[in-house]
């Protein structure tokens, strides 16, 4: 059994952290800080390909799988988290659909720009009563000549300000649950369609979250993404995608403190010597250390079996639920390690202790991960 990654996945991550070190390194604090969308490093970013990763050459892709996408966006996590779902949320959730599900026509026309990098994405599912009951989704297409209908609002769209493409769901017929459900392409400028109420929030604040508004927004039949009554079907597909990529971001986060937290524990001087000679901090370092690599293996087989075309919805779940977890106990003891300097702004742990807590909430709940892993083990799946 080989957990090596090869040469060229090698070479991807030296790359990628070069970048992120020398890009976003500079601006992550002043990102969070003003909630800024950095843009710039963005565009970069797409310049060498980071946009593509994980699809093929002959789709405008980058080339690689799932595993080099858990490669740049762990190495982007380390050092900026709203950077990292910036490009989770376009890549996976936005750039997959299409991807699995889309026509010839669609994919030339949305999946290349975004591929690319010259679109960003977002992922319209969230509502206020539809949560992670998908099946409760209120938004409705309603039929007509040459197209749909759609009415409605979604909330909590991770690119919401600055997506052109948008992959969302509207319900046909309530009464069908979600077997009603109908996904649906949407560009920026159609009309009755709109962006509404930019979220003030705790963490990733680099990255927009806001509410989209559909009021009597018309979109073409060509717009369907696959089949009426098969939107339920792409949205859990590219949710179980997009969890090994939230995965990924918060083993990045808990990287980026750990490697922190040690740097500092070596040079903080207390009582004659350096606290990180004090076994108290051995034991937070080892048990950091310890609960990432194992989030790191289960992100990583999750994108293996992904890769090899083998089921992995039960090992993404796991992956997310242990990684978002092992992210919260890592940043708490890392600014624990920091003690009063850990709580204030000058020091970026702080920083790194709130972006971590979005990791066990979007992409599914802890407890929605728990769900999932027990009914697959339940069908013997």
């Amino acid at each position: 059994m080989d957990f090596s990654l090869s040469e060229g996945q090698k070479m991807l991550r030296a790359v990628v952290r070069e970048f992120a070190e020398k890009e976003l390194e500079p601006i992550a604090a002043k990102t969070d800080e003003e909630a800024r969308f950095p843009a710039a490093a963005i565009k970069k970013a797409a310049e060498i390909g980071l946009m593509g990763t994980g699809y093929p050459e002959t789709d405008s892709g980058s080339g690689g799988g799932a595993v080099e996408q858990t490669i740049v966006f762990e190495e982007l996590a380390r050092v900026c988290a709203s950077t990292s779902v910036i490009l989770i949320v376009t890549n996976e959730l936005v750039s997959y659909p299409i991807y699995a599900f889309g026509t010839k026509e669609q994919k030339k026309k949305y999946l290349t720009p975004l591929l690319k990098g010259e679109k960003l994405g977002a992922f319209g599912l969230t509502e206020a009563g539809a949560g992670s009951d998908v099946a409760a989704m209120s938004t409705t297409a309603t039929k007509k000549a040459g197209g749909y209908v759609l009415n409605g609002n979604k909330i909590f769209i991770s690119n919401g300000a600055e997506a052109e493409i948008i992959v969302t769901f509207a319900t046909l017929d309530k009464s069908q649950g979600y077997r009603g459900v109908t996904a649906f392409i949407i560009e920026k400028g159609m009309l009755g369609f709109s962006v509404g109420k930019h979220e003030r929030k705790l963490g990733i604040r680099g990255s927009s979250t806001t509410e989209l508004i559909f009021d009597n927004c018309f979109v073409p039949e060509e717009n369907r993404l696959g089949s009426e009554g098969k939107g339920f079907r792409i949205a859990l597909e590219s949710i179980d995608v997009s969890r090994i990529g939230i995965a990924a971001q918060a083993v990045g986060i808990a990287q980026g403190a750990l490697d922190k937290a040690l740097a500092y524990g070596k040079e903080r001087q207390q009582f004659g010597q350096s606290i990180a000679n004090f076994q108290a901090i051995q034991w937070m370092l080892a048990d950091m250390a310890t609960q990432i690599d194992a989030a790191r293996l289960l992100t990583y087989r999750a994108a293996y079996l992904k890769d090899q075309n083998q089921p992995f919805t039960k090992e993404a779940s796991m992956a997310k639920v242990y990684a978002a977890e092992a992210a919260s106990f890592v940043t708490t003891k890392a600014l624990q390690i920091f003690g009063g300097y850990g709580y204030i702004k000058d020091f970026p742990i702080e920083r790194y202790f709130r972006d971590a807590r979005i990791t066990e909430i979007y992409e599914g709940t802890s407890e929605m991960q728990r769900m999932t892993i027990a009914r697959q083990l339940i069908r013997g799946e």
